[in-house]
């Protein structure tokens, strides 16, 4: 598995994730080798992590301020240009057509080349991680989005009648969280500035530091010892 060629053209990604700090900790070494490349790297989260949190004393309407602030912070780190809440609650998000219709009303607006998202069929990882429902559902909803739905002008006729939004054909999705890669990205030379976006989460990561040892010990071991080297890896469509 190696890092794909990918021509100048395509220049403009939509990453699409159901929770501040998903796209830091799933890809962010990714979003920034691609921005540090020029290319137009955008967030569209699905919920502003409202419940994801111990503390008894905070409520979602402050959750929510606290986790837009931190995710905005954390992409301007990777060098994202821009990142779309669509305030869906959180721990409640289904691959509803309605979402589906948001997802391609945006993907119509903002004509990405790549989108990334969560790959749906992975429930877990290893034996002490469950997968989140919601990641599950946020990659069923991009899915379809990208293919019929963003595609094909009769889909969701409105956009076009009432917006003006022509139809859009994604070149290329990218499924992150996989249990079935296709493809590895070579983040080395970015690892330090996911590790710098992730310390943006205070109110997610209890130990900052304890999370940029894991980040840092987390070599391929493809490319362990001298060459070491840091991946992210991905299950690739390529949709022409």
């Amino acid at each position: 598995m190696t890092t794909p060629a990918e021509g100048p053209a395509l220049n403009r990604v939509m990453g699409i994730f159901a929770h501040p700090d998903d796209p830091e900790f799933f890809c962010g070494g990714t979003f920034a080798k691609w921005a540090a490349e020029g290319r137009e790297v955008i967030f569209v989260l699905a919920t502003s992590g409202d419940k994801g949190s111990g503390d008894f004393s905070l409520t979602s309407e402050a959750l929510v301020q606290m986790r837009e602030a931190e995710e905005r912070a954390a992409a301007a780190q990777l060098g994202v240009q821009d990142v779309i809440f669509l305030r869906y609650p959180d721990g409640e998000l289904q691959p509803t057509l309605d979402l589906r219709r948001q997802l391609t009303r945006l993907i119509r607006l903002k004509r990405p080349d790549i989108v990334v998202t969560n790959d749906p069929t992975a429930r877990w990882y290893g034996t002490t991680y469950l997968n989140h429902p919601d990641h599950r559902a946020i990659g069923d909803a991009a899915l379809d989005a990208v293919f019929p739905a963003a595609r094909d002008h009769l889909n969701f006729p409105e956009l076009y009648r009432d917006e003006g939004l022509q139809p859009h054909k994604v070149r290329q999705v990218y499924l992150c969280g996989t249990h079935e890669p296709t493809v590895k990205v070579d983040v080395t030379d970015f690892l330090e500035t996911k590790i710098a976006a992730l310390r943006h989460h205070v109110s997610q990561i209890a130990d900052l530091d304890e999370m940029a040892r894991r980040q840092r010990e987390n070599v391929d071991p493809q490319f362990a010892g001298d060459g070491m080297r840091y991946t992210e890896a991905f299950r690739v469509f390529h949709l022409g």
